[in-house]
């Protein structure tokens, strides 16, 4: 759409008064200090950027654009529909977060949002709502996120109240419509996000329900490290010729991912990630099942590491708290299962490890898609027992990278501590 053809913004009606943080479901957005006479324009505004958004994205810290956000934000800006491919980490939230602010036409009613955010897992949904909210706010703009495991009746108030933006998972999405809490008739602006990961946890189904409650005439823009699948299936039937744009090959990952693959015995697991997580700021590691997760949480402690785990068992306020502390830097390693883990969004994690081989290389890829983003580098560390080795051959074909056998290492290693000296 033409800036001649796009529709005049509506007059600003005055606003309800300010809800209550906890109305938010997300975390409170930092006090924006910047004064219009201070505001210096970010390189944003060369992508066609309007300065009422630029200055949002001033007053968030945002100066510079990532790759996806370049490639991405000038194609968006025309109302065209738009395909990403790009993984966590590359700075996807803001190539479809910026243009939406922008190209809002109209505020959100009571119970009619004016533009949504439709994310695999709760995390994500409080992480996008973080992102967004500060640039929002500057905008004139309230941003919700609406996810399950929060308080049901406080975003029902708060979607009474009216919200412009809302960034939901699809469970409790389905629920607060089919209760008739909003309704998705007055949409502008569709966003999936992660979409992959929608399609990879079953909810296909449930995310074509969705898209077909948006019924006005709307902008689509999807986001998905990959694009076949359930995911061509979303794209061919519910988006207009979409341009699509993306910064790497299918099965690239963001930023520089050095991958280590170590042979261990399994009595000394542990103590080897301990190893590892003493030369990092941040680690992730990675197991399959709950019961291992809270293992290897409390073998780690009594080794004097300061460690957490997030899995479904956990309640919801828990988890956060745990990703909250990861987040500040309060904890040094979480231990997480793959459900619990999408949607993390920490940029200075600096190693994930694979406390067992990843089942195949789309779950290798997206646990270790949570290292080497926004341009720093990351380790990928996969731990193998004697009888794993196979796998391991398995999972370094199917990346093309050259098969060899796990190096075998024990804890007291010093190499452990330095990662880059095992590649010298």
């Amino acid at each position: 759409m033409s800036d001649n053809n796009r529709p005049q913004r509506a007059p600003r009606r005055s606003r309800p008064a300010p809800r209550p943080a906890e109305y938010r479901n997300a975390a409170v957005a930092p006090v924006l200090t910047l004064s219009k006479d201070d505001y210096v324009p970010t390189a944003f505004i060369e992508l066609g950027v309007p300065p009422s958004v630029d200055f949002g994205l001033a007053a968030a810290g945002f100066t510079t654009p990532f790759a996806i956000q370049t490639k991405a934000i000038p194609v968006a800006l025309t109302g065209r529909d738009v395909c990403g491919r790009a993984k966590t980490g590359s700075g996807k939230t803001l190539a479809f977060g910026v243009p939406l602010l922008a190209r809002l036409t109209k505020e959100g009613e009571p119970r009619r949002p004016a533009a949504l955010v439709l994310v695999p897992t709760r995390e994500l949904a409080l992480q996008v709502a973080e992102v967004l909210a500060p640039v929002a706010i500057a905008c004139g703009r309230t941003v919700l996120a609406v996810y399950g495991g929060a308080s049901r009746q406080q975003q029902i108030d708060a979607l009474q109240a009216g919200v412009d933006v809302v960034v939901a998972t699809p469970l409790r999405l389905i629920d607060l419509l089919k209760e008739n809490e909003l309704q998705l008739d007055a949409v502008e602006i569709l966003v999936l996000d992660e979409a992959d990961r929608m399609a990879d946890d079953g909810f296909t189904p449930q995310v074509e329900w969705i898209m077909r409650k948006v019924t006005a005439p709307h902008q689509t823009m999807l986001f998905s490290a990959t694009l076949d699948g359930d995911v061509g299936h979303l794209v061919a039937r519910y988006m207009n010729d979409p341009a699509e744009v993306a910064i790497d090959a299918a099965t690239d990952t963001v930023g520089t991912m050095h991958h280590l693959f170590l042979a261990v015995h399994h009595m000394d697991k542990d103590k080897v990630v301990a190893s590892i997580a003493s030369g990092m700021a941040k680690t992730i590691v990675f197991c399959q099942t709950k019961r291992t997760c809270d293992r290897v949480e409390r073998n780690l402690q009594e080794l004097g590491v300061r460690a957490a785990a997030i899995h479904g068992d956990l309640a919801q306020a828990a988890r956060e708290r745990a990703l909250k502390r990861f987040t500040d830097g309060d904890l040094a390693v979480l231990v997480a299962t793959d459900v619990a883990a999408r949607g993390i969004d920490v940029d200075d994690i600096g190693a994930v490890i694979h406390y067992e081989p990843a089942g195949d290389v789309k779950d290798y890829l997206h646990r270790s898609g949570r290292t080497a983003r926004a341009g720093r580098d990351g380790w990928a560390v996969t731990m193998a027992e004697y009888n794993q080795h196979t796998q391991v051959r398995i999972l370094q074909r199917a990346m093309r990278l050259d098969p060899s056998l796990p190096i075998e290492v024990f804890s007291n290693n010093p190499k452990l501590k330095h990662l880059p000296d095992f590649h010298v």
